[in-house]
């Protein structure tokens, strides 16, 4: 596929998206906190949607193969199945609907690679959102589930994930908690943001809300 119209986003195209969305209000997933206990939570969220890439690499470096993928698909880059309105200024690129950004940005085991995500707005439908052309970019429904989570500060780092991990699974044992699927690594902040002041989570299926 030639690519040539779209080029690609670099680290400061992204930093300056990220930076001009930094101070409005970002739709963030939808949960009821059932349990709370210091930093770590049982919740219960609603169904959503997920663009989704499978990429390989290590855990830090995964997010960042795959953040240029979701970050065209929602900037443009996929099969509008409505018209878009006419907007200033024009700028040459990929034809197609562009989508609101959400967080948190979300990522997960499956099997030997990564799986990244972007959550869809909740005003989108598997209908109404508009078909990824990256064929490496997909959507997935995900049901309504109860997840176990700890929330955390700092670097984006696999250390600190690692550790952040362990405690949870840690505190999950203690509530006789069992996980129903991998752990997801979500981060809800620009990558300018002061480490102190970033929010990053670790999320932990434990099962279906109707269970």
């Amino acid at each position: 596929m030639n690519l040539t119209p779209y080029p690609s986003i670099t680290l400061a195209t992204i930093v300056t998206f990220l930076g001009a969305i930094h101070g409005m209000a970002i739709e963030e997933a939808s949960y009821n906190v059932v349990t709370k206990e210091g930093s770590f939570e049982i919740r219960e969220y609603e169904p959503h949607i997920l663009a989704e890439t499978l990429v390989e690499g290590g855990l830090e470096e995964a997010g960042d193969q795959a953040f240029n993928k979701l970050f065209r698909y929602i900037s443009g880059k996929n099969r509008s199945r409505e018209k878009v309105a006419m907007t200033a200024p024009v700028s040459q690129s990929a034809a197609g609907e562009k989508i609101k950004m959400t967080s948190p940005v979300g990522q997960q085991r499956a099997e030997d690679k990564w799986a990244v995500s972007f959550m869809m707005p909740a005003s989108h439908t598997m209908e109404t959102l508009p078909e990824p052309e990256d064929p490496t970019v997909s959507l997935r429904e995900v049901p309504a589930r109860r997840m176990a989570a700890v929330r955390y500060s700092g670097f984006w780092s696999e250390k600190k994930y690692r550790v952040k991990k362990l405690a949870l699974e840690a505190w999950m044992d203690t509530q006789e908690l069992v996980a129903t699927g991998e752990p997801v690594w979500a981060r809800y902040n620009p990558p300018f943001t002061p480490w102190f002041l970033r929010r990053n989570e670790i999320l932990i299926p434990i099962g279906a809300v109707d269970e």
